[in-house]
């Protein structure tokens, strides 16, 4: 996957791909680089791999609910 990083100063739209692994390398160099400088984009990639690893805790009888 390619995330478009544009003329954004924050990396929140890329933070599910980068949990996911789902970027290239330099995407995720850039995107781990960001987060060590910024606290909010921090606060939300905790947020987003909360989010991720609570789906690996679905089964699949819950999404037909």
């Amino acid at each position: 996957m390619t995330a478009d990083t544009g003329e954004d100063p924050h990396m929140r739209h890329a933070l599910g791909a980068y949990v996911l692994d789902a970027l290239t390398a330099g995407e995720t160099r850039t995107v781990s680089r960001h987060l060590q400088s910024c606290d909010h984009c921090a606060a939300d990639y905790v947020e987003v791999a909360e989010a991720v690893s609570l789906l690996a805790l679905l089964r699949e009888e819950d999404l037909l609910e």
